[in-house]
């Protein structure tokens, strides 16, 4: 069974920093590229950002570009996103997802191409 298990949201002030962690089990991590979504209220999921499974490509949403990054740790079995300069509109659950693919540098960034999904962390950036 997979779980994707997210950690590290929080309250911040804006221009604050918080670092999410996504912990994999049940996938075969290392053939899997990985996503962050977000969803914040009354709004639908909107890609973040996604990196792939070799890790050597990744694909930001404009809205976070110069800000967040993403990486990840197949020893550990762990996908990472740094957030820095955070703002009152990043407000929202963060969600990790997984997509095993054959493609080592393949980058996907729609939710529908996501077939596993992590419980969802709250980020909340105050003004």
């Amino acid at each position: 069974q997979v779980q994707l298990v997210e950690s590290g949201g929080g309250l911040v002030q804006a221009g604050g920093s918080l670092t999410l962690s996504c912990a994999a089990s049940g996938v075969t991590f290392s053939a899997s590229g990985m996503a962050w979504f977000r969803q914040a209220p009354g709004k639908a999921r909107e890609f973040v950002t996604a990196i792939s499974r070799s890790g050597y490509n990744t694909r930001y949403a404009d809205p976070v570009k110069g800000r967040f990054t993403i990486s990840r740790d197949n020893a550990k079995n762990t996908v990472f996103l740094q957030m820095n300069s955070l703002k009152p509109e990043d407000t929202a659950v963060y969600y990790c997802a997984a997509k095993e693919t054959s493609y080592s540098d393949y980058v996907a960034s729609h939710f529908f191409e996501y077939n596993d999904w992590g419980q969802g962390t709250q980020v909340t950036v105050s003004s």
